[in-house]
């Protein structure tokens, strides 16, 4: 049971924070909701009692014989804001504390997750980014917010994500928290950086370039030769990466919307669409001069067809005798990076294999590694249920020399941060990189 302050601010997605703090809690935490004053206008005092099952109010003044306004930081395991109006985002980044919300969130040593909630023009206003740019440098991680239909007629990205996946991102916290109390000093062993140092914005100043999705090739006009690939990890990296602070480019070939939508409204992640091959390999080159990590999660076709075909490719032009295709190869482009690289550049490929056991996933990844040349490559099993357009993943990442160091399952987002925590141990910043 871990203890958790659910913060609420005054916004119409209060109503939907009613059902978090119901899975909180049934999921065995404690859970202490700290509504502003507006949020009560919203959802009242009675409703968060009777959900959260412990006393709520707003001001600094309750409780004083038990130093209320600043116990409930101090004693948190967790901190969440959902939802996070702009007022509230701007009043955290100037650190306010007139109520019981500002002054818990500065007393409290826990991490800190908000989820915005407003409308789109509030969220894309030039403020609303600067502050949560500066959150995020601070070590706070941010969820949503999603875009959808807001209230009266609007509709666009402002939407607060929903309560279960609000949840997720929680669970996920709270086993990167147990992690690294577990591992304690053991985790520099791993090739990890401790989970300490990423709540503070571990990639703050550092440019990131992923590439996320399935090239296609033409056939014709209406055919094409893919994968399955859906983006959803290489989104879930740029969007954990930009959570940490960094600079992201997001090179997205052939990705759904729906999934592009963890991203498309974040002003730290710039989306750049791609289609075939040739075009990944000319953006990618293009971009990586500059980015100071490359991680290559994009399943990139091998070979592409000799000829396209002009007009689409007809039966009854050829009854009887089906076509044949020719197929050549595509470039290389991940060795092409490793050849081009910039000095101080890290490098990180992806293996999906099919495979019969651990062992054979393991060698077939060594091998990969030895031919490409990169500095950390990610592996992973794939199959007709298994890693391809599923929610989750279950990664093994070598280091150079072939060690594992960092064996990794769950949602596709905690695999991306796990990711990234054996990019952070490569790059090997300076303290002052990671943080006061």
């Amino acid at each position: 049971m871990k203890n958790i302050v659910l913060g609420v601010s005054g916004g119409i997605a209060a109503y939907k924070a009613v059902a978090l703090a119901r899975l909180l809690v049934e999921a065995g935490h404690e859970v202490h909701v700290v509504p502003t004053a507006d949020a009560l206008r919203f959802v009242g005092q009675p409703t968060w009692e009777a959900i959260s099952r412990n006393p709520v109010t707003t001001s600094v003044h309750d409780d004083v014989p038990e130093v209320r306004h600043v116990a409930l930081g101090q004693n948190a395991d967790l901190v969440v804001v959902a939802p996070a109006t702009a007022n509230t985002l701007a009043r955290m980044t100037a650190g306010l504390a007139d109520d019981l919300l500002g002054t818990t969130l500065l007393a409290t040593r826990a991490p800190v997750l908000v989820a915005p909630a407003m409308h789109t023009e509030m969220w894309q206003h030039p403020a609303t980014q600067d502050n949560v740019a500066i959150l995020r440098s601070r070590g706070v991680a941010v969820v949503g917010p999603e875009s959808g239909r807001l209230t009266g007629n609007d509709s666009g990205p402002g939407r607060m994500s929903e309560p279960a996946d609000i949840f997720e991102r929680v669970q996920e916290m709270l086993a990167d928290a147990r992690a690294a109390d577990v591992g304690g000093a053991a985790a520099p062993a791993t090739g990890v950086v401790d989970t300490a140092k990423r709540s503070r914005g571990d990639l703050v100043g550092v440019r990131v370039l992923v590439t996320a999705g399935g090239t296609r090739e033409p056939i014709d006009p209406v055919r094409f030769l893919g994968n399955r690939s859906s983006g959803r990890q290489g989104v879930a990296i740029a969007a954990a990466a930009a959570d940490r602070g960094a600079e992201v480019v997001l090179l997205a070939a052939n990705i759904d919307g729906a999934v592009l939508e963890a991203v498309s409204s974040d002003q730290a992640v710039r989306l750049v669409t791609v289609g075939t091959t040739a075009e990944l390999d000319s953006t990618v080159h293009a971009a990586a001069r500059g980015a100071r990590v490359v991680i290559m999660a994009a399943a990139v076709a091998d070979y592409r067809v000799a000829e396209v075909a002009d007009q689409k490719i007809r039966k009854e032009d050829s009854p009887g005798a089906a076509p044949t295709l020719t197929l050549v190869e595509n470039p290389d482009i991940l060795v092409s990076l490793v050849r081009d690289r910039q000095d101080d550049q890290v490098i990180v490929g992806f293996a999906a294999e099919t495979v019969d056991d651990e062992d054979e996933l393991l060698e077939r990844g060594r091998r990969k590694l030895a031919r490409k040349g990169v500095d950390l490559l990610a592996v992973n099993a794939v199959g007709w249920s298994e890693g391809f357009e599923s929610e989750t993943n279950e990664v093994r990442v070598l280091d150079a020399e072939g060690d594992v160091v960092v064996a990794t399952a769950g949602t596709k987002r905690a695999v991306a941060d796990a990711l990234l925590d054996a990019v952070v141990a490569e790059l090997n910043l300076p303290e002052s990189a990671l943080g006061d």
